[in-house]
């Protein structure tokens, strides 16, 4: 039964949701602040690699408005293919998944590791650690990490409608969540929230248009 099905949904997304508030306690007690100094003083983020491996999540949303619309304009000339319906649920997925990211972000209020823009409070920059909550603005907007929430968000669709792409995904995606740490845009707590948080938007998504195979 359907409703059988999404009761088990929803359980392993409270599992999830209860690992990860766990982990990234541990994160933020012991993990956060010695991960950020080290990228800092080792100048981790001076590779160019790191910063290249973060511009696909962002461009990938930025042209999801013009894949979609030219898949709905697709579908006025028959079905889709199963690639095809794939995508446009993958797409839909990271725009939901960034939204709740943007909801989450003003709700936490966590400040960055490094200050990147107007001046904004950070550990490095000013010794700022810590979440501030209920406050808005990109200022103190890192956790969850809207990077990683894209790159689950749309990612897991695939990884669950085609299993087959499960090592392609795997390869592709890592080395871009662990370059949003050596880069310290975001600490280790605000990527594995965004994975999270993109990963259940992305396994909902799946289950409602029935990617999911038996």
């Amino acid at each position: 039964m359907p409703e059988d099905e999404y009761r088990k949904l929803l359980l392993r997304t409270l599992i999830a949701t209860v690992l990860c508030i766990v982990a990234v306690l541990i994160c933020y007690f012991w993990i956060d602040r010695p991960v950020a100094f080290f990228v800092y003083r080792h100048h981790i983020n001076r590779f160019q690699v790191f910063r290249w491996l973060t511009y696909p999540p962002p461009e990938v949303q930025n042209w999801s408005a013009l894949v979609l619309t030219i898949l709905v304009v697709r579908r006025a000339w028959g079905p889709f293919l199963r690639w095809q319906k794939v995508l446009l649920v993958a797409c839909l997925s990271l725009i939901v998944a960034d939204a709740f990211r943007i909801s989450l972000g003003d709700v936490c209020g966590r400040y960055w590791p490094e200050i990147w823009t107007h001046d904004n409070p950070s550990l490095i920059g000013t010794g700022t650690y810590g979440f501030h909550p209920f406050q808005r603005g990109d200022d103190i907007g890192s956790f969850p990490s809207g990077h990683a929430c894209r790159i689950l968000g749309f990612a897991t669709v695939w990884l669950i409608a085609m299993p087959r792409s499960r090592v392609l995904a795997t390869v592709i995606c890592a080395p871009m969540l662990v370059s949003l740490v050596a880069m310290n845009y975001h600490f280790v707590s605000d990527v594995i929230a965004g994975s999270v948080l993109g990963w259940i938007v992305a396994t909902y998504a799946a289950h409602l248009a029935r990617l999911q195979i038996p």
